[in-house]
């Protein structure tokens, strides 16, 4: 038996109603399992700033770094003084957007695996930004090459570890010729010590075509920070849902983990999101604690989660939000009796 302590960030709009979801997910497991759970809620974003004068309070950043793992909901306009702080504070520098096809949702694709590894703690996401005059925003982009090897590091033994064992490296450096120059020149250094895998490299623009108009090419895409974030959206959503999308930001010793959407406050309250994402997020979760820990129960638990989502969506049982009838509390409960 395993047990992990986990941290529960309730987060903004949709967010508790996904985190009380992936509460009852983690709940069921640890009735179920080998794989224990002793699970802290708390508040950060919005919603603790109304409530304590801060996006993020110390004592709840002291109890996530206590934690073994952090599962967050999304966060509304104070997002980047919660999840920017988390990743600069402990170091979790690569981000981890896994983008699969799913039955019943209207992809351009229905054979869709990709992985894209975002480098995660530098580049404009550093929030350097000055005023020259009165009309006038200068903001800075920083790269090095520490970060730039080890996200592709990280990149190419993720690779080594999947089928195609392909990976891009997707930069703009025909333009941005030092600071892209570096990531991409850091990255073909990198490939040298993975012979076995395929290595090549696109400007982001062409990426951003490519995978529309070929999505099923890709399998791991490396790249930098914002382009990333733009790019983790858009293939979410050519394979059909960015409500199908989890993250993982992960360090050397420790992993948050979270919807890729947002807080989404139009539909807040109503019971109605897709859950998925954050039952997804929990199985990454699963999958990089049970990896630490050599814990193969979680493992399993892991693949139990992804093969219930994935029957759900096969008999069109869908939240109303991406065209079906269930609630989000009702789509959660039958994930877990498909489970169990």
């Amino acid at each position: 038996m395993t047990r992990y302590t986990i941290s529960l960030i309730r987060g903004d709009g949709v967010g508790p109603e996904l985190v009380h979801s992936a509460n009852l997910l983690l709940e069921a497991i640890s009735d179920n399992s080998d794989t224990k759970f002793s699970l802290d809620i708390m508040e950060a974003g919005d919603s603790s700033i109304s409530r304590f004068g801060h996006a993020m309070p110390e004592q709840v950043l002291d109890t996530i770094r206590k934690s073994d793992a952090c599962l967050k909901g999304p966060v509304g306009e104070s997002a980047a003084d919660v999840v920017l702080v988390l990743r600069q504070s402990m170091d979790l520098y690569a981000n981890v957007r896994p983008v699969k096809s799913f039955p019943n949702l209207k992809g351009l694709s229905d054979a869709i695996d990709l992985v894209i590894v975002r480098e995660n703690t530098e580049d404009l996401y550093l929030g350097w930004e000055f005023e020259a005059d009165s009309s006038t925003i200068i903001s800075l982009r920083r790269t090095t090459e520490r970060a730039s090897r080890r996200i592709a590091e990280f990149a190419f033994k993720a690779s080594s570890q999947r089928e195609k064992k392909k990976v891009v490296a997707v930069h703009k450096a025909n333009v941005l010729r030092k600071g892209d120059g570096l990531f991409a020149k850091t990255c073909r250094n990198v490939s040298k010590n993975f012979p076995g895998i395929e290595f090549t490299e696109q400007y982001v623009d062409a990426c951003a075509m490519n995978l529309i108009r070929n999505p099923d090419d890709y399998d791991i895409i490396l790249t930098t920070n914002m382009f990333g974030d733009i790019l983790s959206d858009e293939a979410l959503q050519v394979a059909g849902s960015i409500g199908m999308g989890p993250a993982g930001n992960i360090g050397d010793d420790f992993g948050l983990f979270e919807p890729a959407h947002g807080a989404a406050f139009d539909i807040a309250g109503k019971n109605i999101a897709n859950p998925s994402s954050i039952l997804l997020s929990s199985k990454m979760m699963l999958e990089w604690l049970g990896g630490k820990r050599g814990d193969a129960v979680a493992i399993r638990e892991a693949q139990r989660v992804e093969h219930a989502i994935r029957r759900m969506l096969t008999d069109n049982r869908r939240t109303i939000d991406i065209g079906g009838d269930m609630s989000t509390i009702e789509f959660t409960n039958a994930v877990i009796d498909l489970m169990y």
